[in-house]
């Protein structure tokens, strides 16, 4: 057994010592489910009151109590018969046991308390180690929103006190990084209840940094070969329809609206509009490659429980393309994509990622041949480039597997990148074809891929990556003009002219505040400079410079900080 799943099992042991201090401070608890995830392990309660902060010390306290007696954890497979009398007060568990297939069940035991589970555990409550418990959050039972809402516990657990402590101290500065914190703390977007929830309002800054965005990306896209598309917001349900994506994701489609008779729904993705945009010339096969991008905004209905600030929103915009080619052009083109996604992911600043191959999920749709044929060409691409990767089994799309490329960010935690998708089915489904050099119709082969996701996860991610001080080339403001006396206000409004007219993004601070206070609030900003005038500066042509990082450069002529500020701009660093 590797380290992982050694942690794994000491994780799911600290559950039941969780559930098992509960019942011991709550005898009338009803209990859930207490699984391991990532880094800890949480368990769902049916609680006779609410749990407060102050509630989690003395659950833990009791919990390092029941560690220190070293329990044994045994486990005992019963008939459900059984089962069902031993967990006769506990309405959820009965439920699990109506649910399992087999005539019989498994149960653990450790000192007074028992459980339905598989296992595995450790084999006695003393060998957890250091653990605790960080939140309570509310759950629905078995995740259904018409179900009872339970109370969950949640904690971590590693292997030494060390690994703890390391852990704790990531969290606290993933607090400081968290985009939504620093969303509002630089003004860059807003999520109103008058909108509704996940639909984001950008506010200029934030807007600014995603329009460099979306200008490099046009200009990259442009350069090796794509055509800029734009497709409606809406269409006729029918097309969702012979596409499979109402039989597949009808749960995260927004409902129909009537118009003319007619059923419309708002676009979940945007491929249909590309296809049909291919469809409206006869296309030979010597117009191969066709290469449709559009930075198109999307809109799927996620469940309020899951929405999280820009990462998981109900309206983005993905920065979305369509390659239509031939069987004997697939591997290049998915060759294309990766160094074109490898380059995206270089100039963001990003150099740590994982890559994965998806398969066939459970539920799909075309051949199984169709199938094997589109794996294997993914998989030989990434051979080929000799790029790492691990597959992810059941993972791929219903029409197709696809390439899933998982960025770290500078805290390590891992974010939705990339993706690459090998499509036999829909040219099937609309007939999408080309005319070959036998004269007959073939059927395309289409690739769906993002090089950077949507972009409101790819700028949760940037924020967090970055901890909000972008660098220069993505700041929405590069420098700032602090004068010290309002009699310096005319030099200051002469540097912003100068600056701006070499593409350097300035603002002045006018404020009757003083000097400190916009200096310490343009570092609070993330404004990677700042730039002091008085009377000395004024007279001199320069600027006394400080960095966001607190350095102070001192006096500088204006041209050397105008060179400096455009070196670092362009060279993306």
């Amino acid at each position: 057994m590797g380290p992982e799943e050694t942690l794994s099992k000491m994780r799911h042991s600290a559950a039941h010592v969780m559930a098992q201090a509960v019942q011991s401070l709550f005898p009338e608890v009803k209990f859930g489910i207490g699984p391991a995830i990532k880094d800890g392990f949480y368990y769902d309660f049916d609680l006779p009151r609410p749990l407060k902060p102050e509630d989690l010390p003395v659950i833990e306290d009791r919990m390092r109590e029941i560690i220190d007696d070293n329990l044994p954890f045994t486990s005992e497979e019963i008939n459900k018969e059984t089962a069902q009398q031993l967990f006769a007060a506990q309405p959820y568990k009965l439920e699990l046991i109506d649910d399992l297939p087999d005539s019989s069940v498994t149960i653990y035991k450790q000192g007074d308390f028992t459980d339905l589970c598989r296992g595995p555990h450790v084999s006695s409550t003393g060998e957890i180690k250091a653990l605790k418990l960080t939140h309570i959050a509310g759950a629905y039972w078995r995740g259904d929103e018409k179900r009872p809402m339970l109370q969950r516990i949640y904690g971590v657990a590693f292997g030494s006190q060390t690994e703890l402590e390391n852990y704790l101290a990531r969290q606290v500065e993933a607090t400081k990084r968290d985009h939504r914190k620093l969303g509002k703390e630089l003004d860059l977007y807003s999520i109103h209840e008058e909108v509704g929830a996940g639909l984001i309002c950008w506010h200029p800054k934030g807007a600014l940094v995603r329009q460099v965005i979306e200008d490099l990306w046009r200009r990259e896209h442009i350069s090796r070969g794509y055509n800029i598309v734009y497709t409606p917001h809406v269409a006729k349900i029918d097309l969702w329809k012979t596409s499979g994506h109402w039989d597949f994701y009808r749960d995260y489609l927004y409902p129909p609206m009537e118009l003319e008779e007619q059923q419309y729904i708002v676009k979940p993705m945007n491929c249909l509009g590309h296809i049909l945009i291919f469809k409206s010339h006869l296309r030979s096969y010597r117009d191969l490659p066709l290469r449709y991008a559009e930075l198109g905004t999307v809109y799927r209905y996620e469940r309020a429980g899951v929405l999280h600030g820009l990462a998981r929103v109900r309206g983005f915009t993905q920065d979305d393309a369509h390659i239509f080619c031939r069987p004997d052009q697939l591997e290049e083109e998915v060759i294309g994509v990766v160094r074109l996604a490898q380059f995206m992911m270089s100039t963001f600043g990003f150099s740590d990622y994982e890559v994965l191959l998806s398969t066939r999920p459970e539920k799909y749709t075309g051949s199984t041949q169709m199938w094997k044929q589109a794996t294997d060409s993914l998989e030989s691409v990434l051979q080929k480039l000799k790029l790492p990767y691990n597959i992810d089994p059941g993972e791929g799309v219903f029409y197709g597997p696809k390439i899933d490329i998982k960025l770290r960010d500078a805290l390590g935690h891992a974010w939705q990148g990339p993706t690459i998708q090998v499509d036999f089915n829909l040219p099937q489904r609309f007939n999408v074809c080309y005319v070959g050099d036998d004269g007959l119709e073939h059927n395309v082969i289409m690739v769906h891929r993002t090089v950077l996701g949507s972009m409101e996860r790819f700028l949760a991610c940037l924020i967090e990556h970055y901890g909000g001080a972008f660098p220069v080339w993505l700041a929405p403001i590069q420098a700032i003009i602090i004068p010290i006396a309002d009699r310096h206000s005319d030099y200051a409004q002469q540097i912003v002219v100068q600056f701006r007219e070499e593409g350097i993004r300035t603002e002045v601070d006018n404020r009757s505040e003083r000097m400190n206070l916009k200096i310490r609030e343009a570092q609070l900003q993330k404004i990677p400079y700042m730039l002091i005038v008085g009377d000395k500066e004024a007279t001199s042509s320069s600027a006394s410079l400080r960095l966001r990082d607190g350095s102070n450069i001192g006096l500088e002529d204006l041209l050397q900080i105008k060179t400096r500020i455009a070196t670092a701009i362009q060279s993306k660093a």
